[in-house]
């Protein structure tokens, strides 16, 4: 049996995160979400009455939640502690997702405000996350703390297709994976696995209400994919991503040469 706690599991990824590990009795998981009641609707109505899922409100951008919840967290799972802690929740913005930075800048204070909140949540929210939880990883058998990261975050990546959309959101998740290689430089001598990983592309609903000038811009990105990946089709539906991603962070180990690494959900640098 182990012991879960997710972030970010009102839907998507986080959702399915739920739903898969769940379906294995023997494990316990603990969602963190904003809005407990209607998440906890949700699994009733789609997953039915499992007695192993426990769903706990908490925000990234509110430390006191997130101290409750680590808190309600320890009185649920006991002397067990948390074998895997995943930092899946984020924010995310329709403001930057399509259009290249230069023609962001004319929108000053909508840029200024959506920075702040890509930082406050994805980077702050996950380092108060890290810290209040760590001890619970502590006492786990796994120890694992598994980011949920993005290959927009990879320069190569960005330089190599000249990927223009999406630069605030990449930025943030850049200072994501150099927060948990600082992590990983302060606790991997005590066993415990930090590692940042991008779970490819997966299709959550995100671009369900694009413009058609959205569109262009997606497509434009979806079309430089398909060059990188003569493989790719499109996004991967997110039932069958989760058991890709989560066979990579199970064999990710610290002796693997894993800590602090960002990686892929195949464990590399193929982001698609």
């Amino acid at each position: 049996m182990s012991v879960y706690v997710i972030t970010g599991v009102s839907k998507g990824i986080g959702f399915e995160f739920v739903k898969q590990i769940s379906e294995d009795p023997k494990n316990l998981v603990v969602g963190l979400v904003r809005d407990k009641t209607a998440t906890e609707k949700k699994v009733a109505a789609e997953l039915g009455e499992r007695s192993n899922i426990h769903i706990l409100r908490a925000d990234l951008t509110s430390y006191a939640t997130l101290k409750q919840a680590a808190a309600d967290t320890a009185e649920i799972v006991g002397e067990r502690g948390v074998d895997y802690l995943i930092a899946n929740g984020a924010f995310l913005s329709h403001f930057d997702a399509y259009d290249p930075i230069g023609a962001l800048g004319d929108k000053v204070e909508e840029l200024e405000d959506v920075s702040l909140k890509f930082f406050q949540t994805n980077v702050t929210g996950n380092i108060h996350l890290f810290n209040l939880f760590l001890p619970l990883v502590m006492k786990g058998k796994v120890k694992k703390v598994i980011a949920i990261t993005s290959g927009h975050a990879d320069l190569d990546l960005i330089n190599d297709l000249e990927i223009e959309n999406c630069a605030l959101y990449s930025a943030s998740k850049a200072a994501l994976n150099v927060i948990v290689a600082k992590f990983n430089a302060q606790y991997k001598k005590d066993g415990v696995l930090f590692l940042s990983m991008s779970p490819g592309v997966v299709e959550v609903g995100h671009f369900d209400s694009v413009t058609p000038e959205q569109i262009q811009g997606l497509t434009g990105f979806m079309g430089k994919l398909a060059t990188y990946a003569p493989h790719f089709k499109g996004a991967t539906p997110v039932d069958e991503a989760i058991p890709v991603i989560r066979s990579t962070w199970e064999k990710a180990s610290i002796d693997g040469g894993y800590g602090g690494a960002f990686v892929s959900h195949f464990g590399n640098k193929q982001w698609v």
